[in-house]
């Protein structure tokens, strides 16, 4: 019973704060620079894998990560990412490769400003380590999504290979989507813990910023089924902006992702000052 009286207080703490950062004003600066960010990291992503291999893996990684995403969600996004695919790239070494990855780094820099606001951090570090920073976190994006890539190709071989030696392996084929969801859940762990612990100004001890990863990990799970069961019981976008229909869902979309991002932000802040009020009371004792 006090540990649920105890979760409440933090939860409203959090909460209070949340709206008091304005955090749905946040929400929205950090939607919109991801959305335009998204497609330059896309130019650059697959720029550079075509520089190094295929092109094509970086569609199949893609298709990959928008699976685990509601159909009437990844559908009108993974069609516009396609079609920036689909345009062959060969200037990644060149100023337009540079202008795409400074355009993508622009959307690090919303989250970090939304961090710092969350774990109430004022920004010190120079602009060029920011900048720096930025880059090095597309780059890591990059990578992950190279990876995912990567497996993709690996995967079909090794478990052809397998079922060779381990016939019986074909009862365990059904396993595939709870392997689609594990890899892209890890990925967005490493992701969202190397965010929180670098990007905001600060330190911050690793483990204690578990407990707002995981609540924006299980909040954007239900949040994507919520809003996925809205779109399709009640909106009525394609109606309403025609064209722009799949820009529109892509930004609310966004939107409510980064908000849930704030709020776990904000909750691992509010336990921060519980424990340092609990600390506090108990030393005066």
């Amino acid at each position: 019973m006090r540990q649920l009286v105890i979760f409440k207080r933090i939860v409203a703490d959090a909460l209070g704060h949340f709206n008091d950062d304005d955090g749905w004003a946040m929400a929205s600066h950090v939607a919109m620079a991801v959305l335009l960010a998204a497609f330059p990291f896309l130019i650059f992503a697959t720029g550079l894998m075509s520089f190094i291999g295929d092109s094509e893996i970086a569609s199949s990684a893609v298709d990959f990560i928008f699976d685990t995403v509601p159909e009437v969600i990844a559908k009108p996004i993974a069609g516009e990412i396609h079609t920036v695919l689909s345009v062959p790239r060969g200037d990644i070494l060149t100023f337009g490769g540079l202008t795409a990855l400074i355009f993508a780094s622009n959307g690090v820099e919303a989250l970090r400003v939304a961090l710092n606001r969350a774990y109430r951090q004022k920004e010190r570090r120079s602009f060029f380590f920011r900048r720096v920073q930025s880059l090095f976190f597309v780059f890591l994006a990059t990578a992950a999504l190279l990876s995912i890539a990567l497996l993709l190709v690996l995967a079909p071989l090794a478990w052809s290979v397998l079922l060779k030696f381990f016939p019986t392996a074909e009862a365990l084929s059904g396993q595939v989507v709870l392997l689609r969801y594990t890899v892209v859940s890890g990925v967005l762990v490493v992701g969202l813990y190397t965010a929180h612990l670098w990007l905001p100004a600060g330190e911050r001890p690793f483990k204690i910023l578990w407990p707002g990863i995981l609540l924006t990990i299980i909040a954007s799970f239900i949040g994507s089924m919520l809003f996925a069961t809205y779109l399709e019981q009640f909106a009525t976008y394609a109606s309403t902006y025609a064209g722009l229909a799949g820009g529109v869902i892509a930004l609310l979309f966004l939107y409510l992702l980064a908000a849930i991002f704030i709020i776990g932000a904000e909750f691992n802040a509010a336990i921060s000052r519980y424990r340092k009020a609990r600390a506090h009371v108990t030393s005066k004792k």
